[in-house]
């Protein structure tokens, strides 16, 4: 069983940056797509960036040319870096662990306020 979590989150300007790290705990993690998610208050939960095992990335429209995300497969870990922030980024963050189609497990999440 895979366990994430998150930290990075926090209170930035717009126009700032930040970067999220998920810290993953178990097995077999390079077998495993790791994404990260976010939540904004009365909306759904959407993707924001994806990477596969061998290291393919996609990447929600709205974060393209700004977000980018890595992965470090012998520290179990993935990061998240957000540049240029705008106000309509502020949500909660959620990294994901999948297995093809299936999900294994969320983080706890972590805050990104985006506010002057």
């Amino acid at each position: 069983q895979v366990q994430l979590v998150e930290s990075g989150g926090g209170l930035v300007q717009p126009g700032g940056s930040l970067r999220l790290s998920c810290a993953a705990s178990g097995s077999f993690i390079s077998l495993y797509v790791m994404g990260w998610y976010r939540q904004a208050p009365g909306k759904q939960r959407e993707l924001v960036a994806r990477i596969t095992q061998g290291g393919s990335t996609n990447y929600a429209d709205s974060v393209k040319g700004r977000f980018t995300i890595s992965r470090d497969n012998g520290k179990k870990a993935v990061y998240l870096q957000m540049n240029m922030l705008k106000p309509e980024d502020t949500a909660v963050y959620y990294c994901n662990a999948a297995l093809g189609t299936a999900t294994l497990s969320w983080g706890q999440g972590t805050q990104v306020t985006v506010s002057s």
